[in-house]
């Protein structure tokens, strides 16, 4: 809806004869291990990314050589719940195809890295025959839907999950290109073009993405999405959600306006009505967000300009109906919950940590040969989480010693036995794989985490929980900026960082320092750390107490998220 001209990205979707454009000839070409830069964009559609091995840059140019391409592969997994038998398909797809790596994302879905073109089409088929998909997975499309993965109520979990399902099954577009390319569909020779009910010839003028919480776990970063439904449950029983609009973490460096953004609660719906919501609010971006300017594109930048009042008031026409009030709910944390749980049904739950969601095995720590064994037994499921952990769940009381003797043979039993710290932190995958990264995170994180917890030993706070993320960027995959400390990339070994999110992702945080040298982040942070040892509150969470303490201020959307009305906070102690 503007006069601008539109971004780039608009015209090869409509030009694409709805996602084909010229894909399959391009994955047929042994000629190079690349494909053409437009369909590089129509493939994230299909759920891959073209990317190089960046580590090896300077070295293949030095040779003559091309950029060592490779694709990452992304799993749509619809609330994060696989069966054994899907996992040991990925398992085995990890060491066929990709790196011999697995990884769980932030958003609840299985990675591969390293896929080389000639692979590309056999992985993508093979996650099919194993009755799963990568369709949406990436693109100007819905993406994967999240769900909590509760563990404590069994039956809450089965709605919220087959609801996560429901919207990802209504939301996902129909076009006959995936399984054209992919799977040897029919390729259909007709005058008649494919028809898109929902998104249209050019879909949506960006990513959006839907998550489910059940407070109190707010473990999905609810309000880090474009829309997102909060459980609303009455004793055992789901009587509806609460609805939230305009979430994301995304901005840019240096570019004015941009910025990340909390959802907001607009109203309540029944369960009957979630679907038709979700899909009138995809409406409403659709026809009012940004198509001249990618990064104004997202919703929060929709509302953001027009107002949620006029969102809200577009969103009850499309509708049809209004929204009814919003219902009380509270949310006290974001993190997971690990070890042994016990639902009400008698079955057990065990929730794992894997740093970084990396899956993969080393000398000291064969990790995913033991997932591998578990696999071969397991009569449950597993599920992912949003932060990048994994739920071995539904366990029957006969089987956990069986489970647990495997724990013990791969050394995995102790997989939660860390610091708080650790076990509250997030990283993207960043370098070398990702195009985007300015910086380290998952290869460092690890790295710096160990030097902080030296300083929180110090003090006394190892078992005290702060969120801690990092990002080679500042798209915030990780979502950073929700943490009470976030360090996002600026440039090859300097971050920014930010303090002051809230511990129940409540809250953004705020930008402390600016460019800060790897080096230099643990003197930063150690005088804070003392500081807050000696003069917290009991009770007091690390980044409620960094504004208390003035080392920056409370958050407030738009785009002064970069304000800090205590500059000199930290110098001063």
């Amino acid at each position: 809806m503007s006069d601008k001209p539109l971004s780039a990205n608009e015209t090869i979707k409509a030009n694409s004869n709805y996602l084909r454009g010229t894909i399959a000839e391009g994955i047929a070409d042994a000629s190079n291990g690349e494909i053409s830069a437009d369909d590089g964009q129509l493939l994230k559609f299909h759920g891959a990314y073209q990317q190089d091995d960046r580590d090896l840059r300077v070295e293949r140019r030095k040779q003559g050589l091309e950029k060592a391409y490779a694709f990452m592969v992304r799993i749509r997994v619809p609330g994060g719940v696989a069966t054994p038998a899907q996992w040991l398909e990925v398992d085995r797809l990890a060491t066929e195809f990709a790196n011999g790596t697995i990884k769980l994302t932030t958003r609840q879905a299985f990675q591969f890295h390293g896929v080389i073109k000639s692979k590309l089409k056999r992985t993508i088929a093979a996650i099919n025959q194993a009755a799963m998909d990568t369709i949406a997975a990436c693109g100007d499309v819905n993406r994967n839907v999240m769900c909590n993965p509760n563990p404590h109520l069994s039956s809450i979990h089965a709605e919220v999950l087959k609801l996560a399902q429901g919207l990802s099954d209504h939301l996902t577009p129909k076009t006959r290109a995936y399984h054209e390319i992919w799977l040897d569909g029919e390729t259909v020779h007709s005058s008649a073009e494919d028809v898109e009910p929902l998104y249209g010839k050019t879909y949506l003028p960006r990513k959006f993405k839907i998550a489910i919480a059940v407070p109190p776990s707010n473990d999905v970063d609810i309000f880090a999405n474009d829309l997102a439904f909060i459980a609303v449950v009455e004793g055992t029983r789901l009587v509806g959600f609460n609805v939230a609009v305009g979430g994301g973490m995304g901005m840019s460096h240096g570019v004015e306006g941009s910025f990340p953004r909390l959802a907001e609660v607009i109203g309540f719906c029944p369960l009957e009505q979630v679907i038709d919501v979700a899909e009138k609010v995809v409406m409403v971006q659709r026809d009012y967000g940004d198509r001249s300017d990618r990064r104004h594109a997202r919703l929060k930048y929709t509302i953001d300009e027009h107002g949620l009042e006029w969102f809200q008031q577009q969103l009850h026409s499309y509708l049809g109906y209004e929204l009814a009030a919003a219902r009380p709910f509270q949310f006290d944390d974001n993190g997971d919950r690990y070890g042994w749980i016990e639902d009400e049904r008698g079955n057990f739950h065990l929730n794992l940590y894997i740093q970084g969601g990396r899956v993969l095995d080393t000398p000291a720590y064969p990790l995913r040969s033991g997932l591998r064994e578990i696999a071969k037994i397991h009569q449950g499921d597993f599920r992912l989480t949003a932060n990048q952990n994994l739920v071995i769940a539904n366990i029957a009381p006969a089987q956990r010693p069986q489970i647990e003797a495997l724990l013990a043979q791969f050394g995995i039993t102790d997989s939660h036995l860390q610091s708080a710290l650790r076990l509250n932190s997030l990283s993207c995958v960043a370098l070398p794989t990702c195009g985007l990264a300015l910086a380290e995170a998952e290869r460092y994180l690890p790295e710096l985490l160990t030097e902080l917890e030296e300083t929180l030993e110090l003090h006394g706070l190892r078992h005290d929980a702060i969120t801690i993320r990092m990002t080679g960027c500042p798209n915030g995959c990780a979502r950073p900026f929700l943490a009470e400390i976030g360090f996002v990339g600026r440039a090859p070994g300097r971050y920014n960082v930010y303090l002051g999110g809230g511990f129940a992702g409540q809250r953004l945080s705020k930008l402390f320092r600016e460019s800060v040298r790897s080096e230099a982040i643990k003197p930063l942070l150690e005088p804070l750390v003392a500081h807050y040892a000696q003069a917290r509150i009991p009770g007091e969470r690390f980044g409620d107490f960094c504004i208390r303490a003035g080392y920056v201020a409370a958050t407030v959307q738009g785009p002064d998220f970069h304000l800090n009305v205590a500059p000199d906070a930290a110098k001063a102690r």
